[in-house]
């Protein structure tokens, strides 16, 4: 799939009805109207939480900004790409910390874009995801590069494009796809400039490219008139589309020059301060120990060999919410 084709995939699907369940009620208790396989779900859950209910705890000392991806806002590398949905890379440090893992197969079966598997890696311990979302799984391997693979010769090219801006002298542009409920997402300068972006960027070799694209995709919200809430888009009024009782003021649409350039500039700060030598890989980090499976955990966790793994830390996603629940098995 080219550039072009996932970039506005950042901005998620259609909007789908909320579904909220207490997974702690019993299953004669289901919201009246749910499905049958709802009521299931609930019923397996209230099972599930008694059974382990002896193993279960509650952690005081944890506070929202540690559970939610706050706390990696000002954090190097784990801050280039916002996702709302992520806890931060404290939260996987302070339960490796105080349950006193740090050796070992940890296993994310919803690894999102990595959070849970770098911070187990930067433990020494050997991490596995599983991750359906293409866009996350473009993450994941972008950092991956960025721990190995990169020369001090790639990172001043990042450098050069965020001083310079080729991309405005580039005669050509490659056009953006655009899926039915992301069309008209940017203003049309907008759009022209990322499809210039995209087409200067393949005069550089593969690993500047790929690091290029990912800037892109990390500016893509901040650039559009929409806004991901949950599996919802809501649609600032600038945007020309139907607006509801109260119209929705997104704030600040940051021009495509604006975003990109902020963006390069934290990315090369943040690999400058790890680079530990001319000769050396742009990164001082050692290259994480991570594997990740490509797809759906409900048909790669059977195929995993049982008792395979000395830790499990996840957090299951939930429909149109962002509150969680961190289960750290061991």
């Amino acid at each position: 799939m080219s550039p072009a084709q996932i970039a506005p995939k950042a901005l998620e699907a259609e909007p789908v009805p909320a579904v909220e369940a207490d997974v702690a009620a019993e299953a004669a208790v289901a919201p009246v109207g749910e499905s049958r396989a709802l009521r299931q779900v609930c019923g397996l859950a209230a099972e599930l939480e008694r059974r382990y209910q002896d193993k279960l705890v509650l952690q005081t000392a944890l506070s929202r900004s540690l559970v939610s991806f706050r706390a990696n806002e000002n954090r190097a590398v784990y801050r280039w790409f916002k996702y709302k949905e992520a806890f931060s890379a404290e939260l996987v440090e302070f339960l490796l910390r105080e349950y006193w893992v740090s050796r070992g197969l940890l296993l994310d079966p919803f690894a999102g874009v990595g959070t849970t598997l770098f911070a187990a890696g930067a433990f020494g311990m050997r991490a596995e995801g599983i991750e359906l979302l293409p866009i996350a799984q473009r993450v994941i391997a972008t950092r991956q590069l960025t721990a190995g693979a990169l020369r001090p010769g790639d990172v001043a090219a990042l450098a050069a494009w965020a001083a310079k801006r080729p991309w405005e002298k580039s005669p050509g542009a490659r056009p953006i796809n655009e899926l039915r409920i992301t069309k008209g997402a940017y203003p049309a300068k907008t759009a022209e400039a990322m499809g210039r972006f995209l087409a200067a960027s393949e005069q550089e070799n593969d690993r500047v490219r790929a690091l290029l694209f990912f800037a892109l995709l990390c500016v893509l919200e901040a650039i559009s008139f929409a806004r991901k809430d949950g599996q919802y888009l809501r649609w600032d009024y600038r945007s020309g589309r139907r607006q509801g009782k109260k119209p929705f003021a997104k704030g600040e649409i940051q021009s495509f020059e604006k975003a990109v350039c902020a963006k390069l500039e934290q990315i090369v700060t943040d690999l400058r301060a790890a680079q530990p030598s001319r000769d050396s890989p742009a990164g001082a980090q050692a290259r994480a120990d991570i594997t990740l499976r490509n797809g759906s955990c409900l048909e790669i966790l059977p195929e995993l060999a049982s008792e395979a793994y000395d830790c499990i830390v996840t957090s299951p996603p939930y429909c149109n919410r962002y509150d969680c629940s961190i289960l750290l098995a061991r």
